[in-house]
C-alpha cells in the first residue's frame, strides 16, 4: 500500500514540473512559430527581380527610311521622226549596243528605215532644180520686157515731136503711148516674177533642208557621253513620232555621281537638314555599310493611304562603281550623336514596381507635388519638362525592394536611351523585369533584345 502511494505521489510532481517548464516555453514557442511564419510566408511570396547594368559606350539617334539608288543625271534618247529600226550601232568597244554599252558623244545607236525619207530628199533636189530655173527664165523674160520697153519708149519719143498732124495721125499717137505704158507695166510684171521664182528657190531650199534633216533623224546618235541603262526598242519594232517623241534609250551621263531618293515621312521631316550625315546599306552587297549626305528636299510631297511623303536626295561617291542605278537602299539618317555616355535599355525606364516592391522609405515620396506612392513615381518614369531635359526614373535593388534613382533623359536609337544623374555609375544594377524565386531561370541573352517582361509598364511611350 505505502509503495502505491509513493509512486503516485512522484508521478504528480513529474506531472507539475512538466506543466511548469510547458507554462515557461510557451511565449518562446509562440514567438519562434511567427518567426518561422512569418520566413516562410515571405519566402514563398518574394520576388527577384532581372536587371542589366549601366553601360558606358557610343549612341546615335537615326532616322530610317527606304530609297532607290538613281542616276544623278539621265538622258532620254528619242525618236523624231516616224519607222521601223533596221539596226543597232557599235558601241565604245566595238560591239552592239546593248544595256552597259559605253557610248561617246555622235555615236550612232540606232538606225531607222530611211526609204521614205531619202525620197523625200531626192524629191525636194528636183524642186530646187525646177525653182532655179525658173529664176532663169524669169530673168531671160525680164530681158525681153527690157527691149520692149526701150523700143515703146524711143516710138513714144518721136511720136511727141510729131504730135497729131498731117504726118501721124492721131491714132497712131495714141497707140505710141499706149504701147510704151503696156512696156512699162510688163517690166514691173517681169521684175516681179524674177523676185517669185528666187523666193520660189529659197522655199525650195528649206524643204531641202527639212527633208535631208528628217533623213538625218533615222539615225539615232548619243548626245553625250555615257552609259546606256536601258533599251527600249528592238530591230524591227516600228516607232511612231507625234507630239511625244518615243523613248529609244536611257543613257546615264555618268554612273560614279549617284543619288538615292528617300522617301521620309512627314512626322521626320523636320529633323532631315541638307548637308545631313547618312549611312546606308543595299542588299546586293551585305555586310557593306555606305556613306553619304542629304542633298536637297523635294518640296513636292506626295501621299499615298493619307500617309505623307517627302523624296529626299542623298548624295555618295561611287568613283569605284560598287552601286549600280536602281538598288534599293536601306538609309538611315544621323539625327543625333554621343559619344562615350551611360546608356540604359529603354525596358529599364519602362518598368515600374507595385506598392510592396518599393523600399519603406520611398513608398510616400511626394514627385513634383503632384502624386505620391507608385503612381508618382510612374508618372514621372517618362515625363517631359519643357524648361529642362527630360526626366525618368530607374529601379535600383535594395535588399529585397527596389529604390528610385532619378535620371535625365537624352538621346534615344529605339532600345538604348542616353542617362545622366549624381546617382549613376557605370555598372550600377538597374531593374528591367521581375521574376518569382525559383521560376526556371532565363536563357543568357541580351538585355538589349526585347523579351517578354512581366513587370508592369509606366503610362506613356518608350523614349526615342
Amino acid at each position: 500500500m505505502s509503495n502505491n502511494l509513493l509512486l503516485d505521489y512522484l508521478g504528480t510532481l513529474r506531472e507539475a514540473s512538466w506543466r511548469k517548464k510547458a507554462l515557461l516555453g510557451l511565449p518562446l514557442t509562440l514567438v519562434l512559430g511567427g518567426l518561422l511564419w512569418l520566413w516562410l510566408g515571405d519566402a514563398g511570396n518574394s520576388q527577384a527581380f532581372r536587371t542589366v547594368p549601366v553601360v558606358r559606350g557610343d549612341l546615335q539617334a537615326v532616322i530610317s527610311a527606304t530609297g532607290t539608288v538613281e542616276p544623278e543625271e539621265v538622258i532620254d534618247v528619242g525618236a523624231q521622226v516616224a519607222g521601223r529600226i533596221v539596226a543597232f550601232g557599235k558601241d565604245r568597244d566595238g560591239k552592239t549596243v546593248d544595256y552597259g554599252s559605253q557610248v561617246e558623244p555622235g555615236m550612232v545607236l540606232a538606225q531607222i528605215d530611211d526609204s521614205v525619207y531619202a525620197a523625200e530628199v531626192a524629191q525636194a533636189k528636183a524642186q530646187l532644180s525646177q525653182a532655179k530655173a525658173n529664176v532663169q527664165r524669169a530673168e531671160a523674160d525680164l530681158g525681153q520686157l527690157k527691149a520692149k520697153l526701150y523700143q515703146a519708149e524711143r516710138d513714144w519719143q518721136r511720136a511727141k515731136k510729131l504730135g497729131p498732124s498731117d504726118a501721124l495721125s492721131q491714132s497712131d499717137y495714141d497707140a505710141a503711148l499706149s504701147a510704151y505704158e503696156v512696156a512699162k507695166a510688163n517690166l514691173n510684171v517681169g521684175q516681179a516674177a524674177l523676185l517669185q521664182a528666187k523666193e520660189a528657190v529659197q522655199q525650195a531650199e528649206a524643204n531641202l533642208r527639212k527633208a535631208m534633216q528628217n533623213l538625218d533623224y533615222t539615225i539615232i546618235r548619243s548626245p553625250v557621253k555615257g552609259v546606256i541603262i536601258d533599251r527600249r526598242v528592238n530591230i524591227g519594232q516600228t516607232v511612231v513620232a507625234s507630239l511625244n517623241a518615243p523613248s529609244l534609250f536611257l543613257i546615264a551621263k555618268d554612273l560614279k555621281r549617284l543619288q538615292i531618293w528617300a522617301s521620309v515621312n512627314e512626322a521626320d521631316i523636320g529633323n532631315i537638314r541638307p548637308g545631313q550625315p547618312v549611312v546606308f546599306t543595299v542588299d546586293a552587297h551585305p555586310g557593306l555599310t555606305f556613306q553619304g549626305e542629304v542633298g536637297k528636299i523635294r518640296l513636292n510631297a506626295t501621299m499615298t493611304q493619307n500617309v505623307v511623303t517627302y523624296v529626299v536626295e542623298v548624295n555618295f561617291d561611287n568613283s569605284d562603281g560598287t552601286l549600280i542605278p536602281y538598288l534599293t537602299a536601306n538609309l538611315k539618317f544621323i539625327v543625333a550623336e554621343r559619344k562615350n555616355v551611360l546608356l540604359v535599355p529603354n525596358a529599364a525606364l519602362r518598368w515600374s514596381p507595385q506598392v510592396n516592391q518599393i523600399a519603406p522609405q520611398f513608398r510616400t515620396q511626394t514627385h513634383k507635388g503632384q502624386r505620391t506612392g507608385t503612381e508618382g513615381l510612374a508618372a514621372t518614369n517618362l515625363s517631359s519638362d519643357k524648361s529642362g531635359p527630360s526626366q525618368g526614373i530607374l529601379w535600383v535593388p535594395q535588399g529585397g525592394y527596389v529604390k528610385p534613382v532619378r535620371v535625365n533623359l537624352g538621346v534615344s536609337d529605339g532600345s538604348l536611351t542616353e542617362v545622366s544623374g549624381p546617382d549613376l555609375k557605370e555598372g550600377l544594377q538597374v531593374v528591367v523585369a521581375e521574376q518569382t524565386k525559383g521560376a526556371e531561370a532565363p536563357d543568357a541573352a541580351s538585355p538589349f533584345v526585347p523579351q517578354p517582361l512581366r513587370g508592369r509598364s509606366s503610362p506613356g511611350r518608350p523614349p526615342h
